[in-house]
Formats: C-alpha cells, structure tokens, sequence
C-alpha cells in the first residue's frame, strides 16, 4: 500500500519503492532517453559515440535503456562529444521539447544566408573596433591552421601565437597530460585564461585554437566579439591524411571507424564554424596558393584596418 509523504523523516514509499528510488529510477530514464535522441539527431551511430566519449558501447546502450547507473564524469563525457551541454540531458525542462533546441535545430539546417541573416539580428557582440588587428584561425585538425598562420604572420609582419601553447606554459605540462590530470573543465578554464592574457597582451596577431573551442559558448562567444575569426576548412580525407603526414598516426591506430567519427564531429560543429567571420577552404590546393587566398582574405575584409 502506497504511503503519505512526510517531512518528519520517516521513510515513505510508494508501493514498496521509496520515493528516492523512484526519483532516480526517473532521472535514469529521462537521461537515457535524451541522450539516445541527441545521438540520432546528429546521425552518430552508437559505435562512433563510444570512440568520440571514451564510453563503452555496452555501458551507452544500459545507459539509452535508462538501466545505466552512469557517473557525472562519464555522463560528462558523453555530453562533450555530443556536443550538448550536460545540463541539457538531466533538466526537469525537456530540451528537445522546447523553443530553444527547435530554434537551434532550424538554424543548424537553415542555409549559409539565413544562418548569417539570425546572427546579424541577434548579435550582440562588441564592435569591430574591439576585435583590434587580432586573427584567429579556427577549424579542426589538419586544416592548417599552424601552418598557414605561421607563414601569415611572417608575410605580414604579425606576431602568431598557438592557444594551446600559452595553455602549456600556463599549467607547466603537455595538454595531453593537463587533460589526463585536470579533465576537460580544468582544461577550458586554462583555455579561457589563455584567451585573455593573450587579448590583454596583442592588438595585431595571428591566433591559432583548437578545433573543439567552438564547442565551449561562452569561450567562443569571448572569441568571436576580440577576434577577426577565419574557419579554414577541409574535406575529412584531407584532415585526416594531413595529421598523419605530420607523422602523427593516433586518429587511425587501431580505430576502424576514425574516418566516421571525424565526419560526425565536422558535421556536428559546422554550424558553430559557420558562426566565424570569414571562411577560407583549403582542399585540393597547395599552402602557397592558400596563403595567398589567405592573405588577400584578410585584406579584403580589412581585419587590419
């Protein structure tokens, strides 16, 4: 028999479950459930998600059937490379029911034009004149953004700074062994400390970032309203062939569905590429050629007026 809730403390329950275990009974299900929709919105199959989060195939299908009893930090990372934010997938406020997502789901597949149109009237960043003589190249690995700003900045006479270099010497190790010590949270607080040292430092610069910080709002917002933004872009053959030519063999070694799992992080982050002031796409072409693209890109928009 069902008993009265009390706030005396006694124990209550619910046709033998207390109140608690129901609680959480629900909030597994209501995760589970968004977590399984936010992947098949985004057409990531669950395999992909297991490479992308670091989470077992097994442990994401107990935790989409809401049997899955997940911790926060792996419920975290599940969430990153969702690229959703956490709070999404355990609200009482069911996002995928409401305005907010609607009108982002609409913006991701609107075209280029209506995309720009939303942002233009709903912009609120600083004016241009905050964003100084500061470049940043944005896009995901091997788009060239080392390369092509390191010779820009030559050509042009700019200092070029790597984000995550500044990050490096901030936390005294290897971001790879920051990540592994402090998570993915101490990392974007480093990463946003590095970004303002950097703006109190340079008026004129090339700046260089890693291809998830679109993925941080409040980062990339910071980003778009102090930095003229470029997005190079690239096919993900063309990503992925030039990070192992620099001899760097991680995003094939042992992992058949690599290939699939860069096209779903591209396709996932686009419209949050999209978002940057100018595009420059580097296929097919030779770093000369695109340097030259790349620098008549930045006189034509006048980032350095």
């Amino acid at each position: 028999m069902a008993e009265i809730t009390s706030f005396s403390g006694k124990t209550t329950s619910v046709d033998g479950q207390s109140l608690i275990d129901i609680a959480v009974a629900d909030l597994m299900a209501r995760v589970g459930e968004r977590v399984r929709k936010a992947r098949e919105r985004k057409g990531i199959p669950r395999r992909v998600l297991s490479e992308m989060s670091g989470v077992s195939p097994r442990y994401l299908a107990q935790l989409e059937s809401g049997e899955g009893n997940i911790s926060i930090g792996l419920l975290k990372r599940v969430a990153v490379a969702l690229d959703y934010r956490i709070e999404w997938l355990v609200g009482q406020d069911d996002p995928f029911g409401s305005e907010v997502m609607q009108v982002a789901e609409m913006f991701r597949t609107a075209d280029r034009g209506t995309q720009q149109a939303v942002l233009r009237a709903l912009s609120t960043e600083p004016s241009r004149c905050q964003r100084a003589g500061r470049i940043c190249l944005v896009g995901l690995r091997g788009a060239g953004k080392s390369t092509l700003g390191k010779l820009a900045g030559e050509a042009l006479n700019l200092p070029f700074v790597e984000l995550n270099r500044e990050i490096e010497l901030t936390g005294g190790m290897p971001v790879d062994e920051i990540m592994a010590l402090y998570g993915q949270e101490g990392y974007r607080k480093l990463e946003a400390d590095a970004l303002d040292r950097i703006v109190a430092t340079y008026d004129r610069l090339i700046l260089a970032v890693a291809g998830g910080i679109v993925a941080e709002p409040t980062t990339y917002n910071s980003l778009l309203g102090r930095f003229h933004t470029i997005w190079l872009k690239a096919s993900p053959s063309e990503h992925m062939d030039r990070v192992r030519a620099q001899g760097d063999t991680r995003p094939m070694a042992g992992n058949p569905e690599a290939m699939a799992q860069l096209r779903s992080i591209l396709q996932s982050r686009e419209a949050l590429y999209e978002r940057a002031h100018a595009q420059l796409d580097t296929s097919g072409a030779t770093v000369q050629d695109t340097l030259k693209r790349l620098q008549s890109l930045i006189h034509e928009q006048g980032f350095l007026n």
